[in-house]
């Protein structure tokens, strides 16, 4: 799993062949991934929240361990469940573009096209808000290049087709951004709020 990882760091292209070769059993195994590679910034975050804290007007602002503990955990299962919803938006699609698909196959895709993002979610060990928000930007950036380089390769269809199906795949993943924002601002609201100490 780690190698594909890396592999798509370094070699996206040539990751994207290989992953796109698995036949369905192998894809299959790679679906604990998101699972486990979801962990680091949930881990990143409770760490970084807690124990660093961040500075707010010269004061060191953390949140509790209970607090916290409540929070990621949501964080760590929405994180995991929008990979698995834009990975079946990738399956539900596919016909359209003329790809043969699974609903598993849809979520790899998903999966490792979060990586870098996952990966940048590390910088939560330390929340400084410029650095963490350059990160991300730069993590979404690649993300996308990843969804434009992989959808063709792995999918089975032609440059032409794989562009109009990852631009379907990135407005899909817009609508799930949005939604978790407003899931994230009725969570604090009316179910737990961050405690501060």
């Amino acid at each position: 799993m780690l190698s594909h990882m890396f592999g798509l760091l370094v070699q996206p292209r040539r990751e994207w062949q290989h992953i796109g070769e698995l036949p369905e059993k192998a894809l299959r195994r790679q679906i604990p991934y998101v699972v486990v590679l979801a962990l680091l910034p949930a881990l990143a975050w409770y760490f970084g929240t807690t124990q660093v804290g961040w500075s707010i007007g010269g004061e060191q602002r953390r949140i509790t361990s209970e607090s916290a503990l409540s929070l990621v955990g949501v964080f760590y299962c929405t994180m995991v469940l929008a990979v698995i919803a834009v990975g079946y938006f990738i399956h539900w699609m596919a016909k359209t573009y003329g790809a043969r698909s699974y609903p598993m196959k849809g979520m790899v895709i998903a999966g490792f096209t979060a990586t870098p993002i996952f990966i940048a979610g590390v910088a939560g060990l330390y929340p400084l808000l410029w650095l963490d928000i350059l990160l991300a930007m730069l993590a979404v950036a690649y993300a996308v290049y990843l969804l434009y380089t992989g959808i063709p390769i792995v999918m089975g269809v032609s440059e032409e087709r794989g562009f109009l199906f990852a631009s379907a795949i990135v407005t899909v993943s817009m609508v799930v951004a949005v939604m978790v924002m407003v899931g994230t601002v009725l969570f604090w609201s009316f179910v737990a709020a961050p405690v501060f100490h």
